[in-house]
């Protein structure tokens, strides 16, 4: 059962460290450490990580050192978000850490809930929260992004869907520093390390949950990685996605190494062939144009039965065209997690 009542932290000192790392953010910076430093909960180290800002960034948090003992300035010299994360939290010597970033804002009560939520469900690793989209409205791909993911709250809602985006909002997560410790933190290199450690921690078992209260202003600019970096790319996700996805469906798919894809058209037979490379074989595609039907291995989907001993991958990525193939396969009595899953 899920709990979530008042706790006070003891006596014993700080369970909690909030991690910051910041580059070059003197224009976001004040307001995002004030959202830190104004929480209710007030028992916590704060953990700003200067990347070798060249701006006013690192004057701004001098300033704030001198007047709140909760606040630790550190520095990394290797260039990324990665580096600069992992040097925050490894520094870190509290049970639990936050994460947030330089350009966003927490509500009040945030932290607050967290820890008494971690506290009070000790089977549960990591919990995140739901967020409220701030930037431009016309960026319709990141608020509905924000939407969707704020409808996925539980664990089992979590896992089940981790192979289609990241289902937690990075800036949003506390876990359990042991977590990190034992599975590692953050990796580096050309793929998106948020939503790669996401999936290896879940490979390794960790517990996660949401907060259905939206705790959290994210922020969305011209500028954000995941606009202007390659290891954001859509490619780069789902190279990151199919190793982990091969190591799933070895441990979960009674027919494998055998798969079938639903998702004929050059897109989605790209994206799931590369789960050739890891040993997986693709004997049977699915789809709803008849004339991809002609194709040798390809068949309408209304032929689709139980008992054909398939385990499905969905690739295709239209989000109305997901939600229908989902209640199609299920009212089939298809079972999400060992018939079947969405990938896109």
């Amino acid at each position: 059962m899920i709990k979530n009542t008042k706790h006070t932290v003891d006596s014993n000192g700080n369970k909690l460290s909030v991690v910051l790392p910041f580059y070059n953010a003197e224009k976001t910076l004040e307001k995002a450490i004030n959202s830190v430093l104004n929480q209710s909960f007030i028992n916590f180290d704060f953990i700003l990580v200067n990347n070798n800002s060249t701006d006013n960034s690192v004057e701004i948090v001098k300033n704030y050192v001198n007047k709140d003992k909760r606040i630790i300035l550190l520095h990394e010299n290797n260039q990324g978000v990665t580096f600069a994360s992992n040097t925050g939290m490894k520094y870190a010597s509290t049970k639990y850490i936050a994460r947030t970033d330089a350009d966003d804002i927490l509500h009040k009560d945030k932290l607050l809930k967290q820890f008494n939520f971690l506290e009070q469900n000790k089977n549960i690793d990591v919990v995140a929260t739901c967020a409220n989209y701030v930037g431009d409205a016309k960026n319709k791909g990141f608020s509905a992004f924000v939407d969707i993911t704020n409808k996925i709250i539980t664990g089992e809602q979590i896992e089940l869907n981790r192979f289609v985006e990241l289902q937690v909002i990075n800036p949003t997560i506390m876990f359990k520093k042991q977590i990190g410790e034992q599975f590692g933190f953050y990796k580096n290199g050309n793929f998106p390390e948020d939503y790669e450690m996401f999936l290896r921690w879940l490979q390794n078992g960790v517990k996660y949950h949401k907060l259905t209260d939206k705790l959290l202003d994210w922020q969305d600019s011209e500028t954000r990685l995941t606009r202007t970096d390659a290891r954001y790319s859509f490619d780069a996700f789902y190279r990151t996605k199919t190793s982990y996805l091969a190591d799933y469906l070895s441990k979960n798919n009674k027919y494998h190494p055998k798969v079938a894809v639903w998702g004929a058209g050059r897109l989605s037979k790209r994206r799931a062939e590369m789960l050739e490379n890891y040993g997986i074989e693709i004997n049977l595609y699915i789809d709803i144009d008849t004339k991809k039907i002609k194709r040798d291995n390809t068949i309408h989907y209304s032929k689709l039965e139980k008992n054909l001993d398939l385990f499905i991958l969905s690739y295709v990525s239209n989000r109305g065209a997901k939600d229908k193939i989902k209640k199609f396969l299920l009212q089939k009595g298809f079972v999400e997690g060992k018939d079947f899953l969405i990938i896109a």
